[in-house]
């Protein structure tokens, strides 16, 4: 059964969590599975949990802490978010995942971290049994005709209108 490329976008909550379901879904199943989180440190809870608890899934975290300014993009986010490109093509090459969640990758290619030219190259010569799940809001639409499944997570309602912050164990 060939592998598909599957993308999670939108304003709406629920990305990262889909995809991370997803990744348990295919450990139960027996699969080998990669997680690279782009724009993302290890002080997340589920970069901790994977950690800990399910050291079969391989994860790995690029992101510099800070929130990225997209008008004044860092020399160091640059650079981060290139370790989270060649990391991306070495499991590309790897050959050895079955499953590859691309955590918030849209957004690293809206913010010109990535170019998108060279991950739809990942994508045109994939290994046929790679599943690739790909995150982030503002997905490009070069990236939604390569992908075989498209989510939309549309907010309808959101608590940080009302002024709560961000959770930990809910939002990161």
């Amino acid at each position: 059964m060939p592998g598909m490329i599957q993308i999670y976008t939108g304003n709406g909550k629920g990305k990262t969590t889909a995809a991370l379901g997803l990744a348990l879904r295919a450990l139960g199943a027996g699969k080998n599975i990669c997680v690279i989180q782009f724009l993302k440190t290890e002080n997340t809870c589920e970069f901790k949990c994977i950690k800990k608890n399910l050291p079969m899934i391989k994860i790995k975290c690029f992101g510099s802490g800070k929130f990225i300014n997209k008008n004044n993009i860092s020399q160091k986010e640059k650079g981060i978010a290139r370790k989270a490109f060649l990391e991306t093509k070495k499991a590309f090459e790897s050959n050895k995942y079955d499953l590859l969640v691309l955590d918030e990758l849209n957004l690293a290619i809206y913010f010109r971290l990535i170019e998108l030219n060279e991950i739809i190259g990942l994508l045109e010569n994939k290994p046929k049994k790679l599943e690739v799940v790909i995150t982030g809001r503002y997905a490009p639409k070069e990236l939604l005709k390569k992908a075989d499944l498209v989510t939309e997570m549309k907010e309808k309602k959101h608590y940080f209108k009302k002024g709560i912050k961000a959770r930990k164990g809910i939002e990161y």
